[in-house]
């Protein structure tokens, strides 16, 4: 048996992990510490660049690893990596950054230091993770350690992903490059294990002889580790003691990196604001409404495929009251009943596309109608309005797929409130959002609740979402002159 207890700032802000450590406290369990993890990167009200907005929407979550020598880094990364199966994650060798070695350096290569900083080509490594933190691919040496050359076997490319996971002895020593990280784990293994751990990797793998690695390790490894390494150890948010045999520790870290690829950045400035959890099936669906060449056919189909899951989030904020019932088996189930006063409203015409899908939920639904005229970014003009003569004493759920300027919005949102609709009873359900349409509607009507599938980059000159899905209604209805290359794409 035994019990733990881990430290965490303000701002790790993880229900579950924070039950969890609440739970546990005044235990004590040496070694795994959460000291206090950097927040991605924060968003300010936008000024509305673009460029801002792809800085804002698009980083990755970066995750440094560091240890001594054969402290289980690899396998730490290996089940981090295994865990996250639904995100895109690469992993990144600081190995993979050795200089090559010179002409003199190689008559004395049992001389040459190679758990020194100098060892490593820092600079590349920062370059590549620029490129990768900017959504660009990049080419990773892929290191021979028989000829100490980084020029002999193929690069690695590496695309860019949600998850970086850099890992390396050293990778804490250059301030640049802990700049770079949202959480920093140190792996911190016994000396003895880890030299245990490096006789066998070496002798077996490498065929030396134990003198030899008992005389390297003694000469450089050890040193360098007391120098070097250990010092860093300070920078770290968490340490992890046995390595990959602390399946509690990354288990927890695993809970707390799902948590933040969770949250797009703006949900943390808006608690009234809630993006679909992302999977491979959303992000493909994604990419064939998205797509251009995609028939209008399957566009409908993806497109409501889509919208159905908005519309069931959406349905899950509304109130609940508990409700016990009798199953065919005479057993007693506890459960919930439904909320019974509510309505759809759609801003025609686009809106109206998300009816269907609020029908197939909602058997019987009322359904009101708001139509706006909208002429670029200004000129919003409310021309028609069907609405129940109840609605004030409904739930009311706003159907648009588009939340671009969010100006049509606001003009929706308060002719529901002159309706006398109280603001906490509007839910507003859309496919994609622009930062700068949840920022004026977030800011205006702070206690309505967002519910999207996608926060989009931002707004180009013409106030149209990027990189968004093009005129909406026109390619869901038909009434578009783009619909006649045909493309038979599949998830």
């Amino acid at each position: 048996m035994f019990s733990f207890s881990v430290q965490f700032f303000p701002y790790m802000d993880s229900p579950s992990v924070v039950d969890m450590i609440e739970a546990s406290s005044g235990a004590h369990f040496s070694g795994f510490h959460m000291d206090g993890l950097q927040t991605r990167h924060v968003v300010e009200p936008p000024s509305t660049s673009m460029a801002e907005s792809e800085n804002m929407h698009m980083q990755p979550f970066v995750i440094g690893v560091a240890g001594g020598a054969a402290a289980g880094k690899t396998t730490v990364c290996d089940m981090i990596i295994q865990q996250l199966h639904d995100q895109r994650v690469v992993l990144v060798n600081q190995d993979s950054f050795y200089h090559n070695l010179s002409e003199e350096e190689l008559s004395r290569v049992h001389e040459y230091n190679f758990d020194h900083p100098d060892a490593f080509d820092t600079e590349q490594l920062l370059s590549s993770m620029d490129k990768l933190r900017h959504g660009q691919a990049v080419d990773i040496p892929n290191y021979d350690f028989k000829s100490y050359k980084n020029n002999v076997f193929p690069a690695r490319r590496v695309n860019p992903s949600d998850v970086i996971i850099l890992e390396g002895i050293l990778i804490f020593h250059d301030p640049r490059v802990r700049e770079l990280m949202n959480m920093k784990i140190f792996v911190d293994t016994d000396a003895d294990v880890r030299l245990a751990r490096r006789i066998r990797r070496d002798t077996v793998e490498k065929g030396r002889d134990i003198g030899s690695v008992l005389d390297q390790y003694s000469k450089f490894v050890k040193p360098a580790f007391d120098d070097f390494i250990l010092p860093t150890k300070k920078y770290a948010d968490i340490i992890i003691p046995r390595g990959g045999d602390n399946h509690v520790a990354v288990d927890l870290i695993v809970q707390h990196i799902r948590t933040k690829l969770g949250q797009h950045d703006l949900c943390k400035i808006y608690p009234n604001l809630y993006v679909i959890q992302s999977t491979f099936q959303i992000r493909g669906m994604h990419t064939l409404i998205r797509d251009s060449q995609t028939t209008k056919h399957d566009f409908v189909f993806y497109a409501d495929r889509l919208i159905r899951l908005v519309v069931e989030h959406g349905l899950g904020h509304l109130p609940f009251t508990e409700k016990q019932i009798f199953t065919p088996t005479e057993s007693v189930y506890s459960g919930v009943d439904f909320c019974k006063r509510l309505c759809g409203v759609s801003v025609i015409r686009s809106g109206e596309s998300m009816e269907n899908a609020l029908r197939a939920c909602c058997k019987g639904i009322k359904i009101g109608k708001i139509l706006i005229h909208r002429e670029g970014d200004n000129g919003q003009q409310l021309i028609y309005e069907k609405l129940p003569k109840d609605i004030a004493e409904r739930h009311v759920l706003l159907l648009d797929p588009i939340l671009g300027t969010g100006n049509s919005a606001v003009q929706a949102i308060s002719l529901l409130i002159r309706k006398g609709v109280p603001e906490p009873n509007i839910i507003f359900l859309n496919l994609i959002s622009a930062p700068q349409g949840v920022h004026v509607v977030c800011k205006t009507f702070p206690r309505i609740k967002i519910v999207t599938s996608e926060i989009d980059t931002g707004l180009n000159e013409d106030f149209r979402v990027v990189p968004g899905m093009g005129e909406f209604g026109d390619r869901y209805f038909g009434t578009d002159d783009d619909d006649e290359q045909a493309v038979d794409p599949a998830l």
